[in-house]
């Protein structure tokens, strides 16, 4: 039997705005896992660099990333992992909700990571994940800074927030 493997799910670090990097309980949390999605926002590069002394990452970029960073990270993007589908995007833009838009940018994908909103979301809405890690950096009317991880196994995909 295939072993689980945890993913690193992180947005709107909105860095240096918001903190000057990282925060150093980000590392512990996502100590071991096997890479890292992150769904806009980052405002600067050196968050890919930061995250990456941890494991592989995989971003897209968010509404209020620099122009070199839109030009470099997709607005959207599919990462295949243990047979799930997982769609990544940031989620900003006109009409519907923030998750309606997530949700309808991949038809039938098991998980969709996405951001923008701040506010921490783990549901299902029929057989696809619904994911937002909240923020690391900037709770804004959360009580806490959220990360998350997913746990793909079986071909199935979990989810947990985690609040610090």
């Amino acid at each position: 039997m295939d072993q689980p493997v945890r993913i690193g799910v992180i947005s709107d670090t909105h860095i240096p705005q918001r903190a000057k990097t990282i925060p150093p309980i980000v590392y512990q949390l996502f100590s071991g896992v096997a890479l890292i999605l992150h769904a806009g926002d980052l405002t600067t590069d050196d968050v890919i660099v930061q995250l990456e002394a941890i494991a592989p990452v995989y971003a897209v970029h968010g509404n209020v990333d620099p122009p070199d960073l839109v030009r470099r990270l997709p607005k959207k993007r599919e990462i295949h992992v243990g047979g799930v589908r997982i769609g990544l995007i940031h989620g900003d833009g006109p009409g519907r909700s923030t998750p309606e838009r997530a949700l309808a940018a991949f038809p039938g994908a098991d998980c969709v990571v996405f951001g923008h909103s701040h506010i921490p979301v783990c549901r299902r809405e029929g057989k696809t994940l619904l994911f937002n890690p909240g923020s690391a950096t900037d709770k804004r009317r959360e009580e806490r800074c959220s990360v998350g991880i997913l746990t793909v196994a079986g071909g199935v995909v979990d989810g947990e927030i985690i609040r610090f």
